[in-house]
């Protein structure tokens, strides 16, 4: 395993991300969870990859057809990065405290986020240490004028 203080590591911790809360609902239940590896890798049809770390539970909720939500934050973080960053057990209530929009079969909006993304897993990638989630995006909407909060790693070999 590499360690954070090789030289590449510094290097590749540079490449920007944004930062986001993945929500999701599935029968196993609800939850939620800060990511910072989402990204666009399609146009048609529209579709998204979220990395999830092995060994996360919700990796098992994440199964084909599984509703979640990408919500982007808005540069402000603090509160989010506080709640979310802490993790959540199985049957924990991720969403105490937050204003929450549910609707219908999608998976749960943080109504103070800057955007969101509603979709669906459409299949899985092995990413070495984490897991491609690739999701359609089904809809979503900009919710407010903040800027997106972007996010840079002092080490591309750790978190």
């Amino acid at each position: 395993m590499a360690t954070p203080t090789e030289p590449w590591a510094a290097a590749l911790g540079r490449i920007p991300s944004g930062l986001f809360i993945l929500t999701v609902k599935s029968p196993h239940g609800e939850t939620g969870m800060l990511a910072s590896w989402v990204q666009q890798c399609s146009f048609d049809p529209p579709q998204i990859t979220a990395a999830i770390k092995k060994g996360r539970y919700v990796l098992d909720w994440l199964s084909e057809g599984t509703a979640f939500a990408v919500n982007v934050l808005p540069e402000e973080t603090k509160a989010f990065l506080k709640h979310f960053g802490k993790g959540f057990e199985p049957g924990e209530d991720a969403f105490v405290g937050w204003d929450v929009q549910r609707d219908g079969e999608s998976a749960p909006v943080l109504l103070a986020a800057h955007a969101y993304l509603n979709c669906r897993v459409v299949g899985h990638l092995d990413a070495g240490d984490h897991a491609l989630i690739l999701g359609r995006v089904i809809d979503g909407k900009v919710l407010s004028d903040a800027k997106p909060a972007t996010h840079v790693r002092r080490s591309g070999a750790t978190y």
